[in-house]
């Protein structure tokens, strides 16, 4: 059965304990010779940080599934360090900037960053080993026809993991007794939930939509983020070119003005605008990159984006409105059209609001 793949956690890590990267040879006696542990690629790009210690900043018991969009998907033995992303470089250049997943057997527990580590928890060997060497070789196919297929944690993600159940208690719980998310948040989010659900009862439609809209409201302060846009469906959408650079400060812009730029299903020449992003809505945040090009996870094709990107420091999906996959501790970086953002002068980023992992709807 699919949960005899994966063996129970030992390690009892918690959201904000302090570990250390075990060192490359530790960890390549974990994997096989496929570079993986339990299904999960360990990348070269994660090879810079062995020995060095950071903090588990969540658990990532939760996780949604990128390639699809559809589901979200369990982990096992797994946790997310700090803001420790992929940065492509063996990868073809990859902009996604995905957090790594890190294997609990991948790391050591420690109690502060000076103490000792704690080595009582051995290494488990693996039958096939793989050399760092071959850690390079692995990531990448060449196809018959001269086209290179990526392979990393985000195509391999449905293989680690197993099918979540979105309303299942056990992994909010989960989410509580690791420290990945306080009571006050869970009750938000899964009772606005709730409520969004009654509009697919059929019955009450337009005020269930009422009533999601002043409850959110009251909780959050924002209106209700499942709205859609105002341009018809196959009509074009409108482009503007700021040509916005890493370090300039923009203002997103607000939900309503992002509505008047995409289609009825939030599409703006190719990029969705979602739910997730309108906590961003009349902030002010430096810009981190234009992205130009990106991992397509389903295929392990390297996309090149027509029209350049923008993603935004600090910026990242809270999963508050992700249904099947709600408070997921994966953090992905949600990219903006610069129709959506408006530069701000210099002076006033010292103002500047920067949106938290922390922070609640």
């Amino acid at each position: 059965m699919i949960r005899n793949r994966f063996g129970k956690s030992k390690s009892g890590l918690r959201s904000g304990d302090w570990v250390e990267v075990r060192s490359v040879e530790e960890i390549t006696a974990t994997l096989d010779e496929q570079n993986r542990l339990e299904r999960l690629p360990f990348m070269p790009e994660m090879l810079k940080y062995c020995g060095h210690r950071f903090r588990v900043s969540k658990v990532a018991h939760k996780t949604c599934d990128t390639a699809t969009l559809i589901m979200g998907r369990r982990m096992h033995n797994a946790v997310f360090l700090e803001d420790l992303r992929c940065d492509g470089s063996a990868h073809g250049g990859c902009q996604a900037r995905c957090l790594f997943f890190w294997k609990t057997q991948w790391l050591k527990r420690i109690e502060s960053p000076g103490a000792a580590a704690n080595f009582r928890a051995p290494v488990r060997q693996s039958q096939a080993t793989c050399s760092k060497q071959q850690l390079y070789g692995t990531t990448q196919v060449h196809m018959a026809n001269g086209e290179v297929r990526y392979i990393c944690q985000a195509t391999e993600h449905w293989a680690a993991t197993e099918p979540l159940r979105p309303l299942a208690m056990s992994h909010f719980i989960e989410d509580l007794r690791k420290g990945n998310a306080k009571l006050r948040d869970v009750v938000k989010v899964v009772g606005l939930h709730l409520i969004w659900k009654l509009r697919q009862v059929g019955v009450g439609w337009r005020i269930s939509i009422w009533l999601y809209g002043r409850i959110h409201k009251l909780l959050t302060g924002r209106p209700d983020p499942f709205r859609c846009g105002v341009i018809p469906e196959g009509a074009s959408t409108p482009d503007e070119k700021l040509n916005l650079q890493p370090g300039e400060w923009v203002e997103v812009k607000s939900h309503d003005e992002i509505l008047e730029t995409v289609n009825r299903e939030l599409g703006n020449r190719g990029l969705k605008y979602n739910a997730e992003m309108t906590p961003a809505c009349g902030q002010r945040f430096q810009v981190a990159q234009r992205v130009t090009q990106i991992i397509e996870e389903k295929s392990g094709r390297m996309i090149t984006m027509k029209n350049p990107c923008i993603t935004l420091k600090g910026v990242y999906c809270q999963a508050f409105y992700t249904h099947y996959s709600l408070l997921c501790s994966r953090r992905v970086t949600p990219y903006f059209r610069e129709i959506w953002l408006r530069r701000v002068a210099d002076n006033a980023s010292s103002e500047a609001g920067t949106l938290q992992s922390s922070r609640g709807q």
